[in-house]
């Protein structure tokens, strides 16, 4: 795990690149409620290049908020591809983001049939096509898994501005 120096300056990074760029950057989120959004506000002369944050925990907030599908959501359930997909893509849409990142998975203790520790994500970016990554972070602690998912979506974003 990354500390919160190294964290901060690699969130100042992608940062000023966006800024560098004229791009601008929306989070969609659920289990990491917020975390994202905090870290990339946190830093002081690139506030511009946040346009704003989601947080969806609950299923209706997913379908209201970002404009997941209610039957996808059913189907394939809010920790899933499909929906950390339609969450990045929904929240591009609703913000006029440039690019938009989503979290989805179960940071906590989990149902019988949930994985504690998995954790879907996605990237949506104008002109490309929606990237996936998914991990399992194994039954490390909620707050371990919500700071490896902030770390996942560092390291997506610094990949899709490389």
């Amino acid at each position: 795990m990354l500390s919160e120096e190294e964290l901060a300056r690699r969130a100042k990074t992608v940062l000023q690149k966006l800024c560098d760029r004229e791009l601008k950057v929306t989070t969609a989120e659920s289990c990491t409620g917020g975390l994202v959004a905090a870290q990339l506000t946190d830093i002081e002369g690139c506030s511009h290049a946040f346009e704003r944050g989601f947080v969806t925990y609950t299923d209706p907030a997913k379908h209201e908020l970002l404009g997941v599908d209610q039957q996808m959501l059913a189907q394939c359930g809010a920790v899933s591809e499909q929906v950390a997909r339609a969450m990045a893509e929904g929240a591009m849409m609703r913000s006029g983001a440039d690019i938009a990142v989503s979290t989805t998975g179960f940071a906590g203790p989990a149902g019988e049939d949930d994985e504690e520790g998995l954790v879907h994500f996605a990237l949506a970016r104008l002109g490309r096509n929606t990237v996936h990554r998914v991990r399992s972070f194994g039954v490390i602690g909620r707050d371990p898994i919500r700071q490896r998912s902030l770390e996942t979506i560092l390291e997506m974003l610094e990949e899709t501005l490389a």
